[in-house]
């Protein structure tokens, strides 16, 4: 979100802010002015009624000036407050969607999230507010300080104003570095975050895998880099310090020198030069350094943290330096594959701990465009770790993950949320999710007829029932979630065992809905032979003997998978009983009464 558009639609709240600071100005005006007339036209005359009289007049502005600072908060929490909604509601949304495209494994980004709610949206809610006030107090202050100024002597500002002016210049200069080292800061910040949640998530497992000292190096690692950054942050308000000694100091210096010659030349009054000592030093100097430090601190930290929260739109699929993608969803390896190709592994290899059996192990592989490929393989042969390292969830610990397109993981457990099928279903499209007139309205309504939901959603009351999650069973679930995607613009889809929980009849809709999306790689995680047999070809995970090539292909390829096929294939239905021979029914003869 760029900063101008917290004050769009905010006119009459802008227009209230000016009008009140009107009486700021006019009680700086009047500081110095009263001062002056009171100097020449009374105590120096002789006149000490005249000079009173001046003195009240500048004392009357205090209280008038306070007053119209006080409306003046009004209107800025008009200001500040829908901001911060804005964020928050932005902060929410992202962390929503990049769970569910992460398929819930990624506990680094709930972290970041953290960090972004409870720390970053009150910063940029104080510094909004902070640079509001700042910014409207210095404008006004100088203007009643300078137009004072004209009024007693206009030479005066040929003193005061250039170095003012280069001051206000230096620190304004400033800026662009020091916001670019506020950046780093909160990158370092959000970087300690998302380590911390993930070793206090992991502690058992890190101690059980043996993986103490490499864990404690890398948290080692992030604290002292965002020590590096805050001492960089901290030396570079030497430069701030600079703005106000050229800004602040500087003109109080030159109208000392110059007061002799001034007051010889009779170009301005012992009354003039006194009003001018008090616009400086009652009223610049202050303002200047209001400015200084808050624009300098809150400024910089306010544009980079709006930066953050709300990402500029990008491309689907493109990536950041760090490798992760700037729509928020899971970094996606290290590289892009040849056109024509949606996924490619090379020499893949990935193991839970130093020391610990690779899952897997140098693993090649490449996914074209369009293609349908099911995974298969025994509890615990890395099918679930083969998704999370196309997903960007894991790090390969060797080899390279390239992937060419934005990618979305539907875990076994699916999630949904209280609210709407339609916000439930359209969560993953651009703009609100399901608002009626939207385009999004036909493409959640496509999507759960393409994924067989039309039943459960006719159930829940259409797209506006509402949805309770703990009231639907794992399979309604799951069919929300495959729905969700659907609709999702991600064209790498990767379904984690994601239709565990449905009949093989609504897996098999399901899964040809995917395979027959335009432009759409799908790659499932089978858990029937069904699966297997539906797609173009079946990466079978068997450690060394790991082969991939289309059902009838393997039935000859690997032992493994005939073994599977065999205890996946359905039982023979048991013979139907031979009928009984029919019985001849005998009408049985009655004794009658006589």
């Amino acid at each position: 979100m760029r900063l101008r558009d917290a004050f769009r639609g905010r006119g009459r709240v802008v227009a209230v802010l000016l009008a009140w600071s009107v009486l700021e100005a006019g009680q700086t005006f009047l500081l110095g002015y009263a001062l002056a007339r009171a100097m020449d036209d009374g105590f120096l005359r002789g006149r000490e009624s005249t000079g009173l009289w001046w003195l009240a007049l500048a004392a009357a502005g205090v209280p008038a000036g306070a007053y119209g600072t006080a409306r003046v908060f009004g209107g800025v929490a008009a200001l500040v407050e829908p901001l911060r909604d804005r964020l928050v509601r932005g902060v929410v949304r992202r962390g929503l969607r990049d769970a569910v495209r992460a398929g819930g494994g990624g506990r680094t980004a709930d972290s970041a999230v953290v960090s972004r709610l409870t720390h970053q949206v009150e910063i940029a809610r104080d510094a909004f507010g902070g640079i509001v006030m700042v910014l409207r107090s210095f404008a006004f202050t100088a203007a009643g300080a300078l137009a004072g100024m004209v009024a007693l002597a206009p030479v005066l500002l040929l003193v005061v104003l250039p170095p003012l002016a280069a001051g206000v210049g230096l620190f304004v200069a400033a800026l662009r570095p020091l916001a670019r080292r506020q950046n780093r800061y909160l990158t370092t910040d959000e970087a300690v975050a998302q380590e911390c949640g993930a070793l206090a998530a992991g502690l058992r497992d890190i101690t059980a895998c043996g993986a103490r000292e490499p864990v404690a190096a890398r948290a080692d690692e992030r604290i002292g880099a965002a020590l590096g950054a805050a001492r960089s942050l901290a030396r570079f308000g030497v430069v701030r310090t600079a703005a106000l000694a050229v800004g602040g100091q500087l003109p109080l210096v030159l109208l000392l020198l110059a007061a002799p010659w001034l007051l010889s030349s009779h170009r301005i009054t012992p009354g003039a030069l006194l009003g001018a000592f008090a616009y400086l030093t009652q009223s610049l100097q202050p303002a200047l350094q209001n400015l200084v430090h808050t624009l300098g601190a809150a400024g910089t930290r306010l544009g980079v943290i709006l930066t953050r929260l709300t990402p500029p739109a990008a491309a689907p699929g493109a990536a950041r330096a760090d490798g992760s993608a700037t729509d928020g969803s899971p970094a996606r390896g290290r590289g892009v594959p040849p056109r024509g190709v949606a996924v490619e592994l090379r020499g893949v290899s990935f193991a839970y701990g130093p020391g610990a059996v690779p899952v897997l192990d140098a693993v090649d592989l490449a996914v074209v465009d369009g293609e349908h490929l099911a995974v298969v393989g025994p509890s615990g042969a890395g099918k679930s770790t083969f998704a999370g390292l196309v997903a960007g969830v894991l790090r390969a610990g060797a080899g390279e993950v390239r992937v060419r397109g934005e990618v979305v993981l539907v875990p076994q457990e699916a999630y949904v949320f209280r609210g709407t099928v339609a916000e439930n279903v359209g969560y993953l499209l651009p703009g609100e999710p399901g608002e009626p007139g939207e385009p999004g309205e036909r493409a959640v309504a496509d999507a759960v007829a393409a994924v067989g939901a039309g039943g459960l959603v006719a159930a829940l009351g259409g797209l506006g029932g509402r949805v309770d999650p703990a009231a639907l069973s794992a399979g309604e679930r799951q069919l929300l979630a495959l729905a969700r995607t659907y609709a999702a613009p991600g064209r790498i889809v990767l379904l984690d065992e994601a239709t565990c929980h449905l009949d093989a009849d609504a897996e098999a809709r399901a899964e040809r809905a995917f395979a027959a999306r335009p432009e759409t790689t799908l790659v499932v995680v089978a858990h029937r032979i069904s699966s297997a047999r539906r797609a173009a070809r079946t990466l079978v995970l068997d450690g060394a003997h790991t082969v991939c090539a289309p059902h009838a292909e393997l039935l000859a390829l690997s032992p493994l998978y005939r073994d599977l096929a065999a205890a996946w294939a359905p039982a023979p239905a048991p013979a139907p009983a031979p009928a009984p021979e029919a019985v001849p029914l005998t009408p049985t003869p009655r004794s009658g009464r006589s």
